[in-house]
């Protein structure tokens, strides 16, 4: 059997090309014709009964080149086929992940973009709350300075009614006294005791009504102290309500900001699977060069194996026009 994959249509496409070429068809031309592959007892075999097949039949000349022709312009093309098959695996692997690249940027971008507008939304809410605190501040100021006024304003009543009542007392003491005296000078002037009922009684009026008007006014003043108190009630309600949404205001505040760090944090990771992409798509870009470079080194050798396709038509067109003349038979090892 032949070594290395020899067989007798190698030797056959091997002899045709030296003959092509105007040689002789020797057994050591034809094993280095195939690579120095192959037993030259086996050669020497498939030489002979090659030569015997072409001394039983007669074989045209022209018909002989055009075989020959074709047997090269097949072997050129499947050559070419062969090696133009890994270039296209290649190329289209090359544009299945450059487009799922460009797809996973494009994405990430998207998200990108989605995330900003979200952080933007969360940063005209937290300018908003910042606001509203600052005016519920303001608010709270204002409702303590105005409490404050009215605990002055309650002290100054209080101190007022006092004075009402000492005036109230000094009354009732100016009264007794004018009854002491009344009763004294009954007593001793007896003449005088109408007129000076009479002028008793007046004062007595007089005493009675200004007790009266500061009993109504005390009246007043008391419910004044009242509307007072209660008015001091409701505003430290409202003043613990204000409290109570000042604390949630800056709770709220706080989970604004910790949503902010989060945000950051998912937009820095974004920005790095981006950059990691990118990179991604440099390495595919590279890889892309390096194929279309041996896609151009395959070009090259099929355009020699063109040229050396040429050559054999041209040494056939030349054993067409000078036939050589029959060859040897050579005895091999």
């Amino acid at each position: 059997m032949a070594r290395g994959g020899v067989n007798k249509a190698v030797v056959q496409i091997a002899r045709t090309a030296i003959l092509a070429r105007g040689e002789h068809p020797s057994i050591d031309a034809v094993r280095i014709e195939i690579g120095n592959t192959g037993s030259k007892t086996t050669i020497h075999r498939y030489l002979k009964e090659l030569d015997e097949a072409d001394s039983r039949r007669v074989i045209p000349q022209e018909q002989l080149g055009d075989e020959l022709g074709e047997l090269v312009a097949r072997l050129a093309q499947r050559l070419k086929e062969q090696a133009q098959e890994p270039i296209d695996r290649a190329e289209a692997q090359y544009e299945q992940l450059k487009t799922e690249l460009r797809e996973q940027l494009a994405q990430a971008q998207q998200a990108q973009e989605h995330l900003q507008q979200q952080l933007e939304i969360q940063t005209n809410a937290l300018q908003q709350e910042s606001a509203n605190l600052e005016s519920t501040r303001s608010m709270l100021q204002t409702e303590q300075t105005r409490n404050a006024a009215l605990n002055q304003a309650c002290s100054d009543f209080e101190l007022r009614l006092n004075d009402r009542d000492e005036q109230i007392r000094s009354l009732e003491e100016k009264h007794l006294h004018a009854r002491d005296a009344l009763e004294h000078y009954r007593s001793a002037v007896k003449e005088q005791r109408e007129q000076d009922q009479r002028r008793h009684e007046g004062q007595l009026q007089q005493i009675q009504m200004e007790l009266r008007q500061a009993q109504q006014s005390a009246l007043v003043r008391q419910d004044e102290i009242t509307q007072l108190h209660r008015d001091n009630e409701r505003l430290l309600s409202e003043s613990r309500a204000l409290s109570k949404e000042l604390n949630q205001a800056n709770d709220q505040q706080h989970k604004l900001s910790n949503l902010n760090e989060r945000l950051n944090t998912h937009a820095n990771q974004l920005d790095s699977e981006r950059t990691l992409l990118q990179e991604r798509l440099r390495v595919a870009s590279q890889e892309s060069q390096a194929l279309k470079d041996a896609h151009a080194q395959t070009l090259e050798a099929n355009a020699a194996l063109t040229l050396r396709a040429l050559k054999a038509e041209a040494a056939l067109d030349s054993l067409k026009a000078h036939p050589p003349a029959a060859p040897k038979t050579e005895e091999g090892e």
